[in-house]
């Protein structure tokens, strides 16, 4: 009885081991990565071009003056944000506010000199900031506008729409720049695709990455816990036959 007990303790074991190795295998190459990777090379944020701060002595209109300007062709509930941001070195009021209709969020960006309103950015705008924010002079290769992203992009959960601006680089990245909101949001090169890839291994979420929770993880930490218990078991029956047989 006890033979059968350890048999399929045994082949449980290998059982796990082997459908749970590779998975063991994906886990430890991304720790690896994980641990040896500079987090501020993966995100891009050494890619980012330093730019001159506004001087301290800049004349700008009150923004109720650009408030007053939106009420006049749409209607406001509540003001979410207001902030004072560059756009190829100009100053430009960058206004998030919601609708009486509706809770959904707008955007109207304005000249802080002058208080008139400003459209999104264009195309040509958005590549102008993206050369402009991009930390060496890289010939750009492809331009591509954005109205969706889905959970597997590498764009995904950012503010859109958004234009895509790859360069020519070694590092094969790309530049995100939002046109409604007229900034940079997102770099991407490829140790920042790689980082995914492994995150995506790391947590066994196949759908948007970052769902450490999912069933899938659940399922397979608890059966690598049963393949540890397993190997512990036999450990200590091994050991039990090895002092019977002397």
């Amino acid at each position: 009885m006890a033979k059968n007990r350890h048999y399929y303790i045994r082949k449980t074991h290998r059982f796990l081991g082997l459908m749970l190795g590779v998975q063991f295998l994906f886990w430890t190459i991304g720790g690896l990565y994980f641990s040896w990777s500079d987090m501020d090379e993966i995100h891009g944020d050494h890619q980012r071009a330093t730019v001159s701060p506004l001087v301290a002595d800049i004349k700008v209109v009150n923004p109720q003056e650009i408030i007053q300007k939106i009420k006049e062709r749409d209607s406001i509930k509540y003001i979410l944000d207001i902030r004072l941001i560059q756009i190829l070195s100009e100053p430009i009021y960058q206004i998030i506010y919601t609708g009486e209709e509706n809770n959904v969020k707008k955007i109207q960006l304005a000249h802080a000199s002058t208080g008139n309103l400003r459209n999104a950015l264009t195309k040509e705008d958005a590549v102008k900031v993206a050369q402009k924010g991009f930390y060496t002079n890289a010939k750009v290769s492809q331009i591509e506008y954005l109205t969706t992203a889905s959970k597997h992009h590498e764009y995904r959960d950012s503010p859109l729409p958004a234009y895509a601006v790859k360069f020519e680089h070694p590092s094969n990245t790309t530049v995100y720049v939002s046109s409604e909101l007229g900034t940079i949001q997102k770099f991407r090169n490829d140790r920042w695709r790689i980082f995914d890839c492994l995150w995506m291994m790391h947590t066994m979420d196949y759908q948007g990455r970052d769902n450490i929770t999912n069933w899938i993880l659940r399922v397979f930490s608890i059966l690598g816990l049963t393949t540890v218990g397993s190997g512990f078991i036999l450990f200590f029956v091994s050991r039990k036959k090895v002092k019977i047989s002397k």
